[in-house]
């Protein structure tokens, strides 16, 4: 028999733990919250998006994260703290990842300053609408061309792929980005 712990639990009368896809969802946001402080990542800057929302929200509880109105402003705060020495995230829709290539292109990667963007992929499959596909398309594409490795996020690999961005900018001192798909934390279109 298998258990879970309670908090990824749904109990009926008398029958045994099962667990619900909405916790199993929520648990992605947790692990990826708790895992981004565990790891060292802080200070965490973010503007508010649908898909990111359940990891948002985690973050904000837990008052590790600061909103920030523009995206690109997100990248300069967070390129200050990185010149202090930490390990700072970026939180952003992928639109917003498109508002902020001058910043990136011309302050992070030039001067090599490290910070883990976490970007959420509108444009792609359940998400069609029409204003959201072209940087669906693009966001990939574009953080190659700016030389920032990028892993799109998988509930089934979460951790490996956070110990990857953690090498990269806790040890190697770069940028790198994780992508966020819509399903990842449940988002429906």
């Amino acid at each position: 028999m298998i258990t879970r712990p309670p908090t990824a639990t749904s109990f009926t009368s008398r029958e045994e733990p099962v667990m619900t896809p909405a916790l199993c969802l929520d648990d992605a946001a947790a692990t990826l919250a708790t895992s981004l402080t565990e790891m060292g990542f802080s200070p965490t800057f973010g503007t508010p998006c649908g898909i990111l929302a359940p990891l948002y929200e985690r973050l904000e509880n837990g008052s590790a994260l600061q909103t920030v109105s523009r995206e690109d402003n997100a990248v300069g705060i967070a390129a200050g703290a990185a010149m202090a020495g930490r390990s700072p995230v970026v939180m952003m829709q992928n639109s917003g990842l498109g508002q902020s290539v001058n910043a990136l292109a011309s302050l992070v990667v030039p001067y090599e300053i490290p910070m883990l963007l976490i970007v959420s992929l509108r444009g792609i499959q359940p998400d069609t609408t029409q204003e959201n596909l072209a940087m669906g398309r693009l966001t990939e594409p574009l953080l190659s061309d700016l030389g920032i490795p990028a892993e799109r996020l998988d509930a089934e690999r979460l951790t490996t792929q956070l110990e990857w961005a953690r090498e990269i900018v806790c040890v190697q001192r770069k940028t790198a980005a994780l992508l966020v798909p819509p399903t990842l934390f449940g988002w429906q279109a």
